[in-house]
């Protein structure tokens, strides 16, 4: 029966239809090609959609379709030929297709039929085109260990890299180093020229600096404006000579960027290992610990660590207030206070802001600023940050008639991965979010922009709003605010208190909460401390209220009771 016959009376036709032309036409719907290999015969058959594939044969010697995959899906192929069993098994593979417009994916699902002696005699199975799925693996493959800006490794795997080599410098009784260069004054290449100009410089720079290493060499992207590079094998007089030629590669040429030509120079911070630290961790805190006083003298800075007794000090401190941080959190020693959020009309609470308390073995009550920046220094602030999401989710849910008011932290800030979970445990609980106002850190905002400016997108998306922290500490602007679309404007305490005795914040408050109404942004202002201050903010158009004297933050709120 000819398939062309089934077009005019379908049912009937496929009624008194061969059961091999159902198959057929089974497989030609589904874009299937069906495959049966003969092993003895060296010979394949091919039947169904054989659109799908580049050679569009019905039959093939075997070694010409071996040849046609890569050296891999041979080696695959012929391990599962060679095979010897006398049961009949199931196979999986994915296969790649040379072809005019380049490889094609398959992905080879079949059942291996063995002859009497337990020798495979045949493959029947079905291959699928499966090219895009198996370059989205690859990209998110790709994705999970590189910088999606400059395709460096990304602030995850490089670690990884890092606790290798001092693992390998220990055991062979070899040295390496591990430096961070820092792009100077970034944010004034964002103010102007633009953040798409940013970052091409970004890229740019991270071009320059890979060029400048070898081979056995190993660059990754670990902040907005820094890069790590792990030298290996690298002796200590070494150091100040590559991170010479690191910074004369940044500074010796300038720029080329679609918004102009750029200068720009790097600051770097090292530390020689393993003597200068013991931890994929350490290093890398004590490279920045580097940087920073590379950075004391202005720009194209130059530092390594050096052991202080005062810096041991500090970072011994810092990883015990961090271990301590990790053991509150499995111990259920983190909590959330909360702090109402006044509306100016009504003088009534239209919201809280959750701010995060540790609790002490003895019950002592610590707030966010001991043990945060810990946290942050020695990468766990994402555990925190998610632990705060998590319970204000659960408040949210628990309690239909309130709003709350959450922090991301500046380090999370800056992880894309990071922020993409958080979306998603939001999109997860879309039935509250509405009633969430996630609260991003002015400079950590604009530092790592064009991120953060995806994620006020999706929260947007999924009803959630977006609040400023601490408008005024760093250096937004109100066309970058514009370009984040964010919610409200949370006006940094500094400037409110005392405001009515102090007369040149006053015209600092009462512009921006002009621009920000002219913008459709409400404002909050922190720290107020009186009604008088209060009465006045509210002359200005301030929309909302925040301060202890207007209500503390308290672990056990009434509503929560």
């Amino acid at each position: 029966m000819q398939t062309a016959s089934l077009q005019k009376e379908p049912l009937a036709a496929l009624d008194a239809a061969h059961e091999t032309v159902r198959l057929r036409l089974a497989a030609q719907g589904s874009g299937v090609v069906l495959l049966e290999w003969n092993v003895l015969e060296d010979q394949i058959a091919f039947d169904g959609a054989l659109e799908i594939l580049p050679f569009r044969k019905e039959r093939s010697h075997a070694q010409t379709f071996l040849d046609s995959v890569t050296r891999e899906n041979r080696d695959m192929l012929g391990a599962l030929i060679e095979s010897r069993s006398p049961y009949a098994s199931q196979f999986e593979i994915n296969l790649e297709i040379a072809s005019a417009l380049g490889a094609v994916g398959y992905t080879f699902v079949g059942t291996r039929v063995p002859g009497a002696d337990g020798k495979t005699e045949r493959l029947i199975g079905a291959l699928r085109d499966t090219t895009e799925k198996q370059r989205e693996l690859q990209r998110l493959t790709y994705l999970a260990n590189r910088d999606e800006l400059t395709g460096h490794l990304n602030r995850n795997s490089l670690p990884a890299e890092l606790a290798l080599a001092i693992e390998h410098a220990k055991s062979e009784s070899r040295h390496c180093a591990f430096l961070v260069a820092s792009i100077d004054r970034l944010a004034m290449i964002n103010d102007g020229f633009g953040f798409d100009a940013g970052d091409e410089v970004i890229v740019g720079v991270g071009e320059r600096l890979a060029k400048s290493l070898r081979a056995s060499d190993v660059i990754g992207r670990t902040a907005g404006n820094k890069f790590g590079v792990l030298l290996r094998n690298c002796k200590e007089a070494e150091i100040e000579v590559v991170a010479g030629r690191l910074r004369a590669a940044v500074r010796d040429a300038l720029i080329e960027t679609r918004y102009g030509i750029v200068s720009a120079t790097s600051s770097v911070g090292a530390v020689w290992l393993p003597e200068g630290a013991e931890s994929s961790q350490e290093a890398m805190l004590r490279a920045e610990q580097a940087l920073e006083k590379a950075r004391v003298s202005g720009r194209d800075g130059f530092a390594v660590y050096e052991e202080s007794p005062q810096r041991e000090g500090a970072r011994l401190r810092l990883m015990s207030v961090a271990d301590e941080t990790m053991t509150a959190l499995r111990d259920g020693r983190l909590a959330l206070a909360y702090q109402p959020i006044i509306a100016a009309g009504s003088r009534q609470t239209s919201h809280y802001e959750c701010l995060l308390r540790l609790i002490k073995e003895d019950g002592q009550v610590m707030n966010a600023g001991y043990f945060v920046p810990a946290a942050e220094q020695m990468g766990i602030v994402h555990l925190v940050d998610r632990f705060a999401l998590e319970t204000a989710i659960a408040q949210l849910r628990a309690h239909p008639g309130i709003t709350l008011a959450v922090n991301v932290s500046g380090t999370a800030g800056s992880d894309g991965a990071w922020l993409q979970s958080f979306v998603d445990y939001v999109a997860a609980n879309g039935d509250v979010a509405n009633r969430l106002l996630v609260e991003l850190t002015e400079t950590a905002a604009l530092e790592h922009f064009e991120e953060n400016a995806r994620f006020v997108t999706r929260l947007h998306e999924l009803g959630a709003r977006v609040a400023i922290d601490d408008f005024g500490a760093g250096y937004t602007s109100f066309r970058n605010l514009q370009r984040l679309k964010v919610d409200t404007v949370k006006i940094d305490g500094f400037y409110i208190e005392n405001l009515k005795a102090n007369p040149e914040n006053q015209v600092f408050v009462r512009t921006l909460v002009g621009l920000a109404q002219n913008l459709d942004m409400k404002t909050v202002a922190e720290w107020v401390s009186s009604d008088e201050d209060a009465a006045l903010l509210e002359s200005m158009g301030v929309d909302y209220f925040q301060g202890f004297h207007f209500g503390s933050p308290v672990l056990d709120p009434s509503w929560a009771k």
